[in-house]
């Protein structure tokens, strides 16, 4: 790992007056959720209808649903949180801005600015160990803020001899104009422009103030072909996911419907009969009696999978989720609190823990697939205690330190972000082949060892 250690101390060597501690903060509440408990009814305690108060308004969302079930009836879970979240004219990643201390939720990259520092080094360290390509296409999937894929930028910066040679770009994959805008101005301040046509597959293009080309997009499929290291942070979480629960007569399909005693409340319901997506999408040999699946995330890391096969390159995906253990992990939050996934669709965000055993079953054999790790191992792994001593060594400031110590514990304590957020990636199989040894007499120079894959393996200071 000597070349991974050798980056930490290139990126990390400047001041600490350098450091942006007014993105830390030590009281915002971690974006963990209380354990989830298993139910055994449609209508768990945990998703209990709207209340009163909360319909008092009545939301234009919840008149757009309560018009589709009745003309179509119940729909999926999935179906509902792509209408609550994704919904162009009302959804909530749409019209809102969901992110930061007055948000809903707050990320890790706005908690520290060391997290998205680290997961640069290991994006230069795969970019090396890949024999450093010509081209570097940085590829985030729901950039949020912007503040991560920015905190990456700043480390090839710091990195410019080592990665000077390739040529790099950021594209990101966003479907919420309001944070497209957002990002835009954390990533190229007034240097952008909206594409003329709605066809456009990039519907806005910039670049930051040392050049990079950064393009917008709101599909991966039209993010151009060419070797990516692909970063998903709290993006998986977020996707539709259809809900199962075992029944005497079979698996069946938990639905959304509208409360017959209130046509102004929606409630769960299990369907009568067997759906094609409890047909299909249940495994022959699951044990579990309540499964999430999201059959938009195995499609998506299909198609990381294929791209990294055929174009070369890396994911890493980093989200809270299970590995094939969870049952009923959807939730709603608002806020900074947890929020009935039913009352006043899409005023709060949803979001359901990933199934990363799902993840490694979609993408195939054609890519090596290493994690899930805690949170709190991979950022030790990446060397996040030796850069916090840096740091407090060098501030004298009582309250930057104290900023500096609470963001440490939000990223790796254990109750809170450091166990509940996990670490997964996809590698090109070359990444970890083992160097052929010679036959015979015939002498052959040996192919360099592979270098470890930072993260995943534990660092030596």
């Amino acid at each position: 790992m000597k070349v991974c250690q050798q980056l930490l101390s290139r990126a990390f060597s400047h001041r600490v007056n350098s450091y942006a501690v007014s993105r830390t903060t030590s009281d915002i509440p971690a974006t963990g959720s209380p354990k989830a408990g298993r139910w055994s009814s449609a209508q768990s305690a945990s998703f209990c209808s709207s209340s009163a108060e909360d319909r008092k308004a009545r939301p234009s969302m919840l008149k757009h649903l309560s018009s589709k079930i009745r003309s179509t009836g119940p729909v999926s879970v999935s179906e509902y949180m792509k209408e609550v979240l994704t919904n162009p004219v009302t959804g909530y990643y749409v019209r809102k801005n969901m992110l930061g201390a007055d948000g809903d939720f707050i990320t890790s990259p706005e908690i520290s600015q060391v997290f998205g520092e680290l997961l640069g080094v290991w994006i230069v360290s795969e970019w090396m160990g890949a024999g450093r390509p010509e081209q570097l296409q940085l590829v985030e999937l729901g950039p949020g803020r912007g503040s991560l894929a920015a905190d990456i930028l700043r480390v090839f910066s710091q990195l410019q001899s080592v990665v000077g040679g390739a040529s790099v770009s950021v594209h990101l994959v966003e479907v919420s104009p309001a944070l497209s805008r957002l990002q835009a101005e954390t990533l190229t301040g007034k240097r952008n422009m909206e594409a003329s046509s709605e066809d456009d597959p990039v519907y806005r293009q910039g670049e930051t103030a040392a050049r990079v080309s950064v393009s917008w997009y709101r599909r991966l499929e039209d993010v151009p072909a060419a070797f990516s290291i692909f970063v998903a942070h709290e993006f998986f979480d977020a996707l539709p996911v259809h809900k199962f629960q075992r029944t005497e007569k079979g698996w069946r399909e938990v639905l959304v419907d509208i409360e017959p005693a209130d046509p102004d409340r929606l409630r769960f319901v299990v369907a009568p009969t067997p759906t094609l997506a409890s047909s299909t999408l249940v495994q022959a040999d699951e044990r579990r009696d309540h499964v999430e699946v999201c059959a938009e995330g195995g499609v998506i890391v299909q198609q990381l999978a294929r791209r990294i096969e055929e174009e070369g390159g890396a994911a890493l995906i980093a989200d809270y989720g299970h590995d094939g253990t969870g049952t009923d992990t959807l939730r709603g939050f608002k806020g900074h609190q947890l929020h009935d996934v039913l009352s006043t669709p899409g005023s709060a965000d949803l979001t359901a823990d990933v199934d990363f055993s799902f993840l490694r079953r979609m993408a195939g054999g054609g890519v090596a697939c290493l994690g899930p790790v805690t949170q709190r191992m991979f950022l030790k792994n990446m060397g996040i205690d030796v850069r916090m001593q840096v740091l407090l060594r060098n501030c004298s400031d009582p309250s930057t330190r104290k900023q500096l110590i609470s963001s440490y514990d939000m990223l790796t304590n254990p109750s809170k972000m450091g166990e509940r957020f996990h670490f997964f990636s996809l590698l090109h199989p070359s990444r970890l082949a083992v160097p052929k040894k010679p036959q015979g007499l015939k002498l052959e120079k040996k192919s360099p060892a592979p270098l470890p894959v930072a993260g995943f393996t534990e660092l030596g200071f």
